[in-house]
C-alpha cells in the first residue's frame, strides 16, 4: 500500500468517532510520529510503499485510537511551550491553556531578582521545565504525590536539559510542608474537576488520563486551592505571587477564597474567553497576621 492510501485509508477510518479536522490532524501525528512521512513528504511521494512494520505500527494505532486512546498516548509525546514532552497514561497531557499560565509566570520571573518557585502538582513536568528552560537561573521545586508522574517528569527534564528539583510529596497533607521553604513564586495547576462532571468528559480523557490529577470530591471542589492559600500564609515572600489555573465555573469563587485571607487576587481569561487563571498578590493586611 502506497502511504498516499494508506493516509487517506487511516483517516476515513477515524471519521466515524473524529470529526473531519480531528482526523486529518491525529492522521498527520501519526505519519509523521510512526511512519516518518512529514504532509510535505506525501505530497513529494505519494506513491511511497510502506513496508511490513510500519504496516503493523499504524495498524496498532488505529485500533488504540478507535477505541478512544489520545493520540498522544499512542505516539508517546506532545508539544508544550515549544519543547517536546514524553506523557504516558501517568500523565496528563498538556494543554494550550496552561501555557498562557507559564507565560504568566515567565513575564512575572523577568523582572525578579530572586527566583525561587514552587510547583504543585508535577505531572509531565511541563510547567517547571518550560519556565527553567526560558529563565534559566530560577530555582524551581516541583512536588507531586505520584511516584509514577514524577518518573516521567525527570525523563522530561533529562531531555529537555534542565534542572528541577523533584519532591514526591502529598501537598495535602499539611505535616509535610515543613519539608519546604520560603518562595518567591508559587505555581499549580492542580485537580480542579468536580466528580459529578465525569459523564461529560470526553472519552480520551476520562478513560486514559489519570484521574487523580484531574477530579476533585463534588463537596470541595476547591479543595486545592484551599490548600495553597493556607501554605502561602507562612511560605510565600512578601514580594512574591502565585499563579492558579483553574475551573472555567469557579473563577470567583477561587478569588473569594483567597480574598477572605488577605490577598489580592486577579482573574484572567484564556485564549476561549473563559476563566482560566488566578494571579494572587500578598496584601500589608496578610503581611502583619
Amino acid at each position: 500500500m502506497t502511504v498516499k492510501e494508506a493516509y487517506r485509508l487511516f483517516k476515513a477510518k477515524l471519521l466515524p468517532i473524529y470529526s473531519d479536522n480531528e482526523s486529518e490532524n491525529i492522521s498527520r501525528m501519526i505519519f509523521e510520529s510512526l511512519a516518518g512521512t512529514s504532509r510535505s513528504d506525501m505530497l513529494m511521494y505519494p506513491n511511497k510503499i510502506l513496508n511490513t512494520e510500519t504496516n503493523n505500527k499504524l495498524e496498532k494505532a488505529l485500533v488504540e485510537l478507535m477505541n478512544f486512546k489520545p493520540v498522544q498516548y499512542v505516539i508517546g509525546h506532545c508539544w508544550f511551550y515549544n519543547l517536546s514532552f514524553k506523557v504516558n497514561e501517568e500523565v496528563l497531557i498538556p494543554r494550550p491553556e496552561t501555557e498562557e499560565l507559564v507565560t504568566a509566570v515567565i513575564h512575572f520571573l523577568k523582572n525578579k531578582t530572586s527566583k525561587k518557585l514552587l510547583d504543585i502538582g508535577s505531572g509531565s513536568g511541563c510547567i517547571p521545565i518550560s519556565i527553567k528552560k526560558n529563565i534559566p537561573e530560577t530555582e524551581i521545586t516541583s512536588v507531586d504525590i505520584s511516584h509514577e508522574a514524577l518518573i516521567i517528569a525527570k525523563e522530561n527534564a533529562l531531555k529537555n536539559q534542565t534542572e528541577i528539583d523533584f519532591i514526591e510529596l502529598d501537598f495535602l497533607n499539611e505535616k509535610l510542608w515543613s519539608d519546604l521553604g520560603t518562595f518567591e513564586i508559587i505555581v499549580s495547576n492542580p485537580p480542579y474537576i468536580p466528580h459529578r462532571e465525569y459523564a461529560e468528559i470526553d472519552n480520551q480523557v476520562k478513560l486514559f488520563e489519570p484521574s487523580s490529577a484531574l477530579f476533585v470530591p463534588d463537596e470541595q471542589p476547591l479543595l486545592f486551592y484551599e490548600k495553597i492559600a493556607s501554605f502561602c500564609t507562612t511560605h510565600l515572600s512578601k514580594d512574591g505571587k502565585i499563579f492558579l489555573e483553574i475551573h472555567e465555573q469557579y473563577g470567583s469563587n477561587v478569588c473569594e477564597l483567597f480574598s477572605s485571607n488577605k490577598f489580592e487576587t486577579e482573574l484572567i481569561k484564556d485564549m476561549y474567553g473563559k476563566d482560566r487563571i488566578v494571579v494572587v498578590t500578598p496584601t500589608r493586611k496578610q503581611l502583619q497576621k
